[in-house]
């Protein structure tokens, strides 16, 4: 399995409802996210042309689409949080889950739609999502 990493970043806005704590305000976060890609290669000495595991710009496009247009300068709540906070409003960024928008769910999500969308041959291996520059949430592919 021979992989590579494109990094991502963008900005979101979340609360954890039932989290006693800070994070059970709205806030932002300045999200970078690592997705990892591999591709079975076999033994051999080197990748006949183009060369690519995948092309990073295939990969980027990809990731932009549907998931950094997604996320960038939205906000994410649970139905929970709205069901106690009715005030918020429905403002036109807003992005409404049935689980509490953690780092840890926030991946699980982009990883099943990431997982829907990859190229023939191309297996998602791993992800990181930092949510702060000492905090992340990170899922590895234990499949081979």
């Amino acid at each position: 399995m021979l992989q590579v990493t494109k990094i991502f970043r963008f900005e979101t806005a979340h609360a954890i409802h039932g989290y006693d704590g800070h994070c059970k305000n709205i806030h932002g976060h300045s999200y970078v996210l690592h997705v990892t890609v591999g591709r079975d290669i076999g033994d051999v000495d080197f990748l006949v042309k183009p060369g690519f595991v995948i092309d990073f710009k295939d990969l980027k496009k990809i990731v932009n689409t549907i998931i950094v247009d997604q996320f960038d300068h939205h906000l994410v709540l649970s139905e929970d949080f709205l069901a106690e906070h009715p005030n918020t409003g429905s403002p036109e960024n807003l992005i409404v889950w049935k689980m509490e928008p953690t780092a840890e769910n926030i991946l699980l999500y982009i990883r099943n739609v990431l997982l829907q969308k990859l190229p023939s041959g191309i297996k998602l291996r791993k992800l990181k999502i930092y949510e702060t520059s000492d905090s992340y949430a990170e899922w590895e592919n234990s499949a081979n």
